[in-house]
């Protein structure tokens, strides 16, 4: 991947990883990019640098705009690995004794990464650096999704790098939104549902805030995936959006099954709901990766969760779906649970005891069946469906 030109002078230096497939948890088919972004002045800036692995090929795509040494500043607006582990390289490259602009949490937790003596320059929400023609104001957006978090807002330019904000993984040759069109937005909701979720009332104070600042923009710079130069208002509003939780009239069927019982009930479900008019899916834990099936919880009304039972617990890929949803705090959802047993079956209250202890609202005591599900038992199964898509529209 060349230097992309965004602006006058400002340029994406970052990579692409074309390989990775597993991003601690969340799959990434089509891999993912660490952007990085040099700004000539006056002063010399770079904005995040990329993985450790790719140090090599940022430093090599700066020396095809300028001499690595006449960078004057390095601002870290992240300090992820995926966006710090090429600092050491970076630095010795730039020279150890220039400034590195961080949030006061992001020095405490550089320090903690690496242990060289940097020229760390904290700066307050706020906080102005001048460039020469340019200035950055930096906003602290903590929380969003660490906490040394900020943006860096170039103000004559209206350019917001955003860190891990308004990001997507993908890696494409494809830079820009009006490149890729509405194909990337998949990939931007997936990254929301896996990643900021759990922090969507920041995410609408940070909003409310920003419009209260009037900041416009002309290009917003995640660190991952394309930019957003066409419409960033696209990205802004999908954010609100989901930010806040807004539901269609939608079900999501998460299950695992050992010998198909389970599997034939989430079926039988889906067909209720489906009478009902609601759009359903099952969704086999084995089959969808948790971070797909959270993409598909993050617009859904519905979660209905089936396990069969399993030394008296519930099915391992069940329990770890459900400490993964719980960790991201879904809202405003209605649910149930399902599944057969052979001679104990305790999974159903034990899903229904996880979904009340996350809020959602318990809409049927639960359904179980011993082992094979006959007839009559399918067509409970259905009419739980119907049950649960009347309260859907309600």
């Amino acid at each position: 991947m060349k230097p992309v030109k965004i602006a006058k002078d400002i340029y994406d230096v970052g990579v692409n990883d074309w390989n990775i497939r597993d991003f601690h948890g969340y799959t990434t088919d089509l891999g993912t990019s660490y952007n990085a972004f040099l700004i000539l002045d006056k002063k010399t800036v770079l904005i995040d640098t990329v993985k450790a692995e790719f140090a090599d090929q940022l430093i090599d795509n700066i020396s095809k705009i300028i001499d690595p040494k006449k960078i004057d500043y390095v601002i870290s607006n992240h300090t992820e690995m995926d966006h710090s582990g090429s600092l050491p390289r970076v630095m010795h490259k730039v020279g150890e004794e220039k400034p590195l602009f961080c949030s006061k949490m992001g020095q405490k937790n550089l320090s903690r990464h690496f242990r060289q003596k940097w020229n760390y320059r904290p700066v307050e929400n706020g906080e102005e650096l001048t460039l020469g023609s340019r200035t950055i104001t930096f906003l602290e957006t903590r929380m969003l999704h660490w906490p040394d978090s900020m943006f860096s807002y170039l103000k004559e330019d209206k350019i917001l790098f955003s860190s891990d904000a308004f990001g997507q993984h993908y890696a494409g040759m494809e830079k820009f939104d009006d490149l890729i069109g509405e194909a990337i937005m998949p990939h931007a909701k997936k990254y929301f549902a896996n990643i900021l979720l759990l922090y969507s009332p920041l995410i609408l104070k940070l909003v409310e805030h920003v419009t209260n600042l009037k900041l416009e923009f002309n290009i917003i710079c995640p660190d991952h995936g394309i930019l957003w130069r066409k419409d960033p208002g696209k990205i802004i509003n999908a954010y609100v959006k989901w930010s806040r939780q807004e539901a269609k009239n939608k079900a999501v069927v998460i299950y695992d099954t050992m010998w198909h019982s389970t599997e034939k009930m989430a079926e039988a479900i889906v067909a209720g709901l489906s009478e009902q008019g609601i759009e359903a899916r099952p969704m086999h834990l084995r089959k969808y990766n948790r971070s797909d099936i959270m993409t598909e919880v993050l617009d859904a009304k519905a979660v209905i969760v089936g396990s069969p039972t399993l030394n008296n617990g519930l099915f391992p890929t069940v329990s770890d779906f459900l400490t993964y949803m719980k960790g991201l705090k879904p809202k405003n959802k209605i649910g149930a649970a399902f599944g057969s047993y052979g001679w104990s079956g305790e999974s159903v209250n034990l899903i229904k005891n996880e979904l009340e202890s996350m809020n959602i609202e318990i809409i049927d005591p639960g359904l179980k069946v011993q082992y094979v599900p006959d007839d009559q038992s399918l067509e409970a199964c259905v009419e739980l469906g119907k049950k649960i898509g009347k309260a859907i529209t309600g």
